[in-house]
């Protein structure tokens, strides 16, 4: 992701609406987490299943939306009283470098082939 190293991240801890657009998300900012969705903070959302996240971020004039699917297993984050927690920048890059958050269970990912 091409965002800067030293930004804040927020994981909301609630589940939420993967269908919701960078407009709801933003509401979501605002009103739940009482923070300002052009701060220029990444904000997370995570799935109920766990398999998915959606991160949204302001830069310029603009809004940028990241959606990211586990195959197999789940991310894994403790819950949180007040709904929402700040990951470290070195959390982040190892949340979205490696496993080290997924419980991956039953056999090895499918290979996909032939993509039109």
């Amino acid at each position: 992701m091409l965002i800067p190293t030293d930004i804040k991240v927020h994981l909301y801890c609630g589940v939420t609406d993967m269908r919701k657009s960078i407009n709801t998300l933003a509401i979501m900012v605002s009103e739940v987490l009482k923070m300002e969705p052009t701060s220029g903070h990444l904000f997370l959302f995570r799935s109920r299943s766990g398999n998915k996240l959606k991160a949204l971020y302001y830069e310029e004039h603009s809004f940028t939306l990241w959606y990211r699917r586990l195959d197999k297993g789940k991310f894994i984050f403790p819950r949180n009283i007040q709904g929402h927690l700040e990951l470290t920048p070195e959390h982040f890059s190892w949340l979205l470098a490696s496993n080290k958050f997924v419980n991956y269970q039953g056999d090895d990912p499918p290979i996909y082939r032939d993509f039109y």
